[in-house]
């Protein structure tokens, strides 16, 4: 099952668009027949002129041209019932509304080649997202894999969170983690951690050197940007120095053993479900976060968790548990999963978003990642 993630409207649905073009319509015949019944010392002709003011907030350049013509026409509909087009009032109306509409249909050409940029920078963002944080399988050996992607920037595809799942020849092996920072840094941290893993996850090692190989691709990405934050440090009058760093989780899961091995990188502790208990797979030594090799000597501590058919693994990133309601009370996670009775990875993915989204006010503080993991029962 891929990465599933929040849709953004660019721009009003076509039923929406004609229901708000309603309205300046309307305007323009509720005036026109007021101004035509109204007393001679009585001019609205000036109101026409939130007629294609209004339009080019939400329609593009011929819709807001039309617009402002049709209350051109109008106006000198409303000078020939009255008066003359030759009229000093009504000719300077009209002159003004003829200026508004040019300016309204100007600034609705803008609006609209805006909106195409930034859909073409959506359709590149996911494109980059579709290489960089690539769909996780829905089976992998016995495991039964489901994953969700909220970004916090509506407009962003993916950030910083990262995960990614790979096949070696005795089991599975599963990475999530989180880079520090936001934007494009923090996706660079992420892209590199990813290929790392990609490159590595599949030869047969043991834990401990496949997360020495994600620390040389956060160290390489800090090296090859240092140069330049120092010299921009340097402009500044700043040094420059801003530690690049990732937390992870790092875990092994045999086909054969009910077991899951995994390293604890300073991530969040992943959490087990088991027939309604909620279980913190808690590990007594942490690592430190990759990257951090230079300023805490890494110490990679393996621990082993029994992991079962019909148990499901949650992996999240902090984005979870940071996330606030109203009050500015951290999201309970382990209680909201303790009240969950399904057992199906997608299903508690679903749960945890909507249940999510709807505790923080549909505002998320930072990117989300999620990751369930059931094991099946062995095939015959």
């Amino acid at each position: 099952m891929g990465p599933r993630r929040r849709t953004i409207a660019a721009r009003p649905s076509r039923r929406g668009g004609r229901l708000l073009l309603a309205a300046p319509l309307a305007l323009i015949a509720a005036v026109t027949a007021v101004d035509v019944l109204a007393p001679p010392d009585v001019h609205l002709g000036p109101f026409l002129i939130a007629a294609p003011a209004v339009t080019a907030s939400f329609a593009g350049p011929r819709t807001t041209a039309c617009v402002g013509a049709l209350a051109v026409l109008a106006q000198s509909v409303v000078a020939l019932v009255r008066t003359s087009l030759t009229d000093l009032n009504h000719t300077f109306q009209i002159i003004a509304l003829v200026l508004i509409s040019v300016i309204a249909t100007f600034f609705a050409h803008l609006r609209e080649r805006d909106e195409s940029r930034v859909a073409r920078l959506r359709s590149i963002a996911h494109a980059a997202q579709s290489v960089v944080l690539r769909p996780l399988p829905d089976r992998a050996g016995p495991l039964h894999i489901a994953s969700v992607y909220l970004a916090a920037e509506e407009e962003a595809q993916m950030g910083g969170d990262l995960y990614a799942a790979a096949r070696t020849a005795s089991g599975t092996r599963l990475l999530i983690g989180d880079a520090r920072g936001k934007g494009l840094d923090a996706i660079s941290e992420a892209s590199l951690v990813l290929g790392a893993f990609r490159v590595t996850a599949r030869r047969e090692q043991e834990l401990p050197e496949l997360v020495g190989h994600l620390e040389a691709g956060v160290g390489s990405a800090e090296d090859a940007g240092g140069a330049a934050r120092a010299g921009s440090g340097a402009e500044d009058g700043t040094d420059g120095a801003d530690e690049a760093f990732v937390t992870a989780l790092v875990l092994d899961v045999p086909d054969r053993e009910p077991v899951v091995r995994l390293v604890n990188c300073g991530h969040p502790p992943p959490i087990l479900l088991r027939k309604g208990r909620v279980i913190p797979l808690e590990t007594a030594g942490a690592s430190p976060p990759l990257g951090l090799a230079d300023v805490v000597p890494p110490e990679v501590t393996v621990e082993t968790f029994p992991f079962g058919v019909g148990d499901v693994l949650l992996l999240y990133t902090d984005g979870v548990v940071e996330a606030r309601d109203r009050s500015r009370a951290f999201y309970p996670l382990r209680e909201r999963l303790a009240a969950w009775t399904g057992d199906d990875p997608p299903a508690l993915l679903d749960h945890l978003r909507a249940d999510l989204e709807a505790y923080a006010g549909g505002h998320l503080g930072d990117d989300v990642a999620l990751v369930a993991v059931e094991r099946l029962p062995p095939k015959p």
